[in-house]
């Protein structure tokens, strides 16, 4: 098993990418902390986890208060005794205009999909630095930190921000043993915040096929494991090649 004995924090791990991750990484050895602001989202992944077999705890937080934070993570060391993986995955996103967000909509965004991996990363660190024995984390990014787009504003301010704060996270964390990365997706699995999947939404990319949330899982769990030891404030682009394809190409 790649994460035996070890303890990983996923947040919004009540569904989607999240709920996916969390099932593969138990799959691999991991007690899970289903983190969720939706009690019984995460009550439910949790008890799937361990009638699979896995260990699994559903923790309730709403990553916009830093109080709650604190409390989810310090909560997690005490329950299970370490901290080695921090899996950064809620978002929320605008879908607005630039003329028509508000700064509430756009403060919301923020606080969730940047302020919110900055304060888990720094009070995970602590405890890993605490434990001695490093530890991972994995920051989910998107495409959309690296391109505009006509329909979300904030959300893509957000995420590019996500990509610097991984950088960031990469070099200040390196000395006390704890590999920061990035993963960067497009398309997968539901729309942020919705729980339905349409498999005709429109994809453009080099798979010809919706990205699904195992392909993500997969790349995460390759990003927290011991085989990807040498690759630190890295990008890894999870988006079946769209980000390569040139717009009106062909």
């Amino acid at each position: 098993m790649k994460l035996a004995n070890q303890v990983a924090i996923i947040t919004g791990a009540g569904r989607n990418i999240g709920e996916e991750a969390a099932k593969l990484f138990a799959g691999e050895g991991a007690a899970i902390a289903v983190v969720d602001m939706d009690r019984g989202r995460a009550a439910k992944v949790a008890g799937a986890i361990e009638s699979a077999g896995g260990r699994a705890k559903p923790y309730v937080c709403d990553v916009s208060q830093e109080d709650q934070i604190l409390d989810t993570v310090k909560a997690v060391a005490a329950d299970w005794g370490r901290l080695d993986i921090l899996v950064n995955n809620v978002a929320i996103s605008d879908n607005k205009h630039i003329l028509e967000i508000t700064k509430a909509e756009w403060d919301r965004v923020l606080a969730v999909c940047l302020t919110a991996p900055m304060l888990f990363s720094k009070y995970a660190a602590k405890e890993m630095i605490a434990g001695g024995r490093g530890g991972k984390i994995v920051n989910v990014s998107s495409t959309s930190g690296h391109y505009g787009r006509t329909r979300a504003i904030a959300y893509t301010s957000a995420k590019a921000g996500v990509i610097n704060l991984s950088r960031s996270l990469a070099i200040q964390l390196a000395a006390h043993n704890i590999r920061v990365n990035c993963v960067v997706p497009n398309k997968i699995g539901s729309p942020v915040g919705k729980d339905e999947f349409n498999p005709d939404r429109k994809v453009v990319n080099l798979r010809n096929r919706p990205g699904e949330p195992i392909d993500l899982a997969r790349a995460m769990l390759f990003l927290v494991s011991d085989d990807s030891d040498f690759i630190a404030g890295a990008e890894l682009f999870v988006d079946g090649g769209c980000a390569v394809m040139m717009p009106g190409d062909g």
